[in-house]
């Protein structure tokens, strides 16, 4: 199968939910149990400053600690990694893939399974011109804050899906996600090296 028809496939679900007027918009209606969590993000940094804001826009009411009453959301693993693609006849690498490998989970104030310990990666692709390290630079920053911005879209798309139709709807609901990314078990054998080597 094709690198196109791949990414045809990968539309299709936000095809879907755009034709049934559906649209995050930033926010979602959380599953019973989680007006009050505790959140822990492995790791830390953008990915748990951007998902706070998106979870109080949510109008989810985030403690410091664990407690009665407090639901636990769980991320043990928001990473990315960069992997070359293609070589041009001077060695030199002119293609990169920046993935974002993500897993999370999701426990009521009982303990009890909201959205069970899942996985997805996200994917961009860019060129790499070897004149311009300090505009890769700013690129690859740009890239890994739209990844870090699908990802928490995805997560809360998963939470609400979990709201409207019940737990098996988080392992099964897949977007919204950008055309090239998919749901996965861990990610493959990726090169973690800055761009610019």
């Amino acid at each position: 199968m094709n690198h196109r028809m791949l990414k045809l496939i990968a539309l299709l679900p936000m095809l879907a939910l755009a034709a049934c007027g559906f649209h995050l918009r930033g926010s979602a209606d959380m599953p019973k149990g989680m007006q009050r969590v505790h959140l822990t993000v492995s790791g830390g940094g953008d990915f748990q400053r951007k998902l706070v804001r998106a979870l109080l826009a949510s109008n989810v009411t985030l403690e410091d600690e664990s407690g009665p009453d407090i639901a636990e959301l769980h991320v043990p693993a928001q990473n990315f990694t960069v992997q070359s693609l293609t070589i041009n006849g001077a060695a030199q690498v002119t293609e990169f893939a920046v993935r974002l490998h993500v897993a999370f989970s999701a426990t009521d104030p009982q303990g009890k399974v909201i959205a069970p310990l899942q996985s997805f990666e996200l994917q961009r692709e860019f060129s790499y011109d070897a004149s311009q390290p300090v505009g890769t630079q700013s690129q690859m920053e740009q890239i890994e804050g739209s990844l870090t911005d699908d990802a928490i879209q995805a997560m809360l798309f998963r939470l609400q899906a979990v709201a409207r139709n019940g737990e098996a709807a988080a392992a099964k609901a897949v977007g919204p996600m950008p055309a090239n990314a998919s749901s996965t078990q861990p990610p493959p054998q990726a090169m973690s090296a800055p761009v610019g080597n």
